[in-house]
């Protein structure tokens, strides 16, 4: 195979459109199925979009588009993935029986998350807890926070995997310091990767890390769905999953496919990111998912030469918000070059300095999880003492 040449975009549309819709018999683009193609040097990602009651046939059209994609010189590697579509309405007729056209002259396609690729809310064989991590919006440590209590889980016996649910920006093959592609299985799931004690699945390994993904929200549906559920996740106590900042598709793909213990949302203390965070307690009370608690990440800086602490985004913002909202308050973060430097080498700090203050800050979040996930997923303020 050629290695840094880039594939030929034409090259693929002709293979796709050379292999029959099950249904139609067109060509796969002719008959409006592909959705989407990516190319990044011998890598090539299609993403199909499919009516979900074709059922098995699903799984021989994804098989055969890789095997035929992959035969294209130059291309060392082909993904398929797959977003449903369901199939667009009969048009309306008339009072003198002639059908209604679209007023651009396409047929009017009901588009919606993959809600029939996988049964709704069926939970995933082995696995115990399902814990979303997410944040109202980027740039609050939320995948670093993952990270570190996924691990802080892990030490504390339990069997843990991380999903990196941002398709747009996954970062958990940096922040966990693992690469390559996943082997799969002879029934074709894919083995996640191994890092730290946890298994990891990421769209990061399947695409290069400079790659923008320019997709729509089908197709992000779609993809999240397969790496829940054509994964091999094997036996877990939990699963952490990464989520995108923000409240938009991902966020209601993962709460209507699988059965979430819950959610932890992570702010830091300002005001800005608090009305974000706010937004995603909301957004999960919606969706009917628990709220686990909110997690203030930066909270303090405390100066390594003088030790003077300093609030540089505020303190204990989060947990007045939580307070607010009635959720419990799971803890706080420092601000602190040691975990950006650790995250960015693919060594977290629970892991690099286990028994350091930071190590133990995300253990103490660890545990209040798990508390309350053992109170039943319902998460309360913790009690306030008053001193009269």
């Amino acid at each position: 195979m050629a290695g840094g040449n880039s594939v030929d975009e034409a090259a693929v549309r002709q293979v796709l459109d050379a292999i029959p819709a099950p249904r139609s018999g067109k060509g796969l683009l002719s008959a409006g199925m592909v959705g989407g193609i990516s190319i990044n040097g011998g890598k090539v990602m299609v993403a199909l979009e499919v009516d979900p009651a074709m059922g098995p046939a699903l799984e021989r059209l994804k098989q055969e588009v890789e095997s035929r994609v992959a035969a294209i010189p130059g291309v060392e590697q082909a993904t398929v993935m797959m977003s449903g579509k369901r199939p667009a309405a009969a048009p309306a007729q008339n009072g003198h029986g002639h059908a209604h056209a679209h007023p651009q002259g396409r047929p009017q396609v009901a588009q919606g998350p993959a809600q029939g690729m996988s049964p709704a809310k069926a939970p995933l064989p082995g696995v115990r807890h399902i814990v979303a991590v997410a944040s109202g919006k980027g740039g609050v440590g939320k995948s670093t926070t993952a990270a570190n209590l996924a691990l802080a889980l892990k030490g504390m016996g339990h069997k843990v995997g991380v999903l990196d649910a941002d398709i747009y920006g996954p970062s958990m093959q940096r922040v966990l310091g693992v690469t390559g592609k996943p082997e799969t299985t002879a029934q074709k799931k894919m083995v996640p990767k191994q890092a730290h004690g946890l298994k990891v699945m990421s769209m990061g390994f399947l695409v290069p890390e400079d790659t923008a993904m320019i997709w729509r929200g089908p197709m992000v549906m779609g993809a999240i769905q397969q790496m829940l559920r054509e994964v091999e996740w094997g036996e877990l106590d939990f699963l952490v999953v990464d989520m995108p900042p923000g409240t938009g598709d991902a966020q209601l793909t993962l709460a209507q496919s699988v059965p979430l213990a819950g959610a932890v949302i992570v702010s830091t203390p300002q005001d800005l990111a608090l009305i974000d965070a706010a937004r995603g307690v909301t957004m999960f009370n919606k969706v009917a998912v628990p709220v686990l608690g909110i997690v203030e990440n930066m909270s303090t800086f405390i100066c390594p030469n003088c030790q003077h602490e300093t609030p540089i985004f505020g303190h204990g913002g989060a947990q007045a918000e939580a307070a607010r909202l009635g959720v419990r308050f799971l803890g706080e973060i420092p601000l602190d070059m040691a975990i950006r430097v650790t995250s960015d080498a693919g060594t977290p700090i629970v892991v690099d300095q286990p028994d350091g203050p930071h190590a133990a800050a995300y253990r103490a979040v660890a545990e209040n999880v798990i508390a309350v996930l053992d109170a039943g997923g319902v998460s309360k303020p913790a009690p306030v003492i008053r001193f009269e």
